[in-house]
């Protein structure tokens, strides 16, 4: 049995557009953020005649991803024979790294601050309020506790029942090269030399893949059938199919004057949905 599974970056996000560093930061998506988040549920749902419906949503817990994800399932509802309500799991594992007193820093300006913090003159309560990033290793355990606790349960449980169909999981750009690196050296170790960038030795480097926004990374997903399958432990195998797909984005501009920079107020409707739901009636 086979199936589809998607890696996917939030929306556009207003850290994003700032160029601040936002790890653990619950910065909101942008007006064109809903909107790629809405494209990018849209387009799956269009795929459901070769992928199936995407019955399995998980999400990190800050509100980029929730909303992104959200979007994904809202646009489930129009997949032709699907009459269930599918649900966001929010896991807090997949969160994006933790910058730490570096978190809300422009870009390019971590390191410095460190720096002044640590020298003769700064205080001792500054230099002990300093809190250091998240580790790579750290991030490696939580995102192998997400891989054993849900997602090899979830490719288990999706055997059992035989429902055709694909996984999401909605996070952030440096968590999701953690997240792919984990699963590839475990399900699929022959893809790493694909992914590695000219040059650079692939088991090594951090990253794997880049990831535009609600861009994602398509991975085939093979289980043995259940018949005659040891599913305790099941030998999954991951192949990629193509990395940070826009395609849904294709058209999409943002809107100009700052509005589509700026906080999404989900009091108001976007112009797509409102005139989708015009054309409906």
């Amino acid at each position: 049995m086979a199936l589809r599974v998607f890696l996917v970056r939030h929306g556009e996000s207003v850290d994003n557009v700032a160029g601040l560093y936002a790890g653990s930061r619950d910065s909101p998506l942008t007006s064109h953020g809903v909107l790629q988040a809405q494209r990018l549920g849209a387009h799956l749902a269009a795929r459901s005649a070769t992928i199936g419906p995407v019955n399995y949503i998980f999400a990190s817990n800050l509100r980029r991803a929730v909303k992104t994800a959200e979007a994904i399932a809202e646009a489930q509802h129009g997949v032709q024979g699907v009459n269930r309500v599918f649900e966001v799991v929010q896991v807090p594992m997949l969160r994006e790294k933790d910058f730490g007193s570096e978190e809300g820093m422009r870009f390019g300006t971590r390191g410095a601050q460190k720096t002044a913090t640590s020298s003769a003159s700064a205080s001792a309560a500054a230099a002990a309020a300093w809190v250091e990033t998240e580790s790579q290793q750290s991030m490696s355990d939580r995102i192998n506790r997400f891989v054993d606790d849900s997602f090899v349960q979830t490719a288990i449980q999706a055997t059992v029942d035989e429902q055709p169909g694909s996984i999401a999981i909605v996070a952030h750009g440096i968590i999701l090269n953690v997240l792919l690196r984990c699963l590839l050296t475990r399900f699929g170790p022959e893809e790493i030399p694909r992914l590695a960038r000219p040059g650079t030795a692939p088991w090594r480097s951090e990253w794997l893949a880049a990831w535009s926004n609600t861009g994602y990374l398509e991975l085939e997903l093979r289980i043995p059938s259940p018949a005659g399958a040891d599913l305790a432990t099941p030998e999954i195998q991951l192949f990629v199919k193509s990395v940070n797909s826009v395609d849904h984005l294709q058209g999409l501009k943002k809107t100009r004057g700052g509005i589509g920079s700026a906080g999404f107020d989900e009091k108001q409707r976007t112009m797509e949905s409102f005139f989708s739901r015009s054309t409906g009636k």
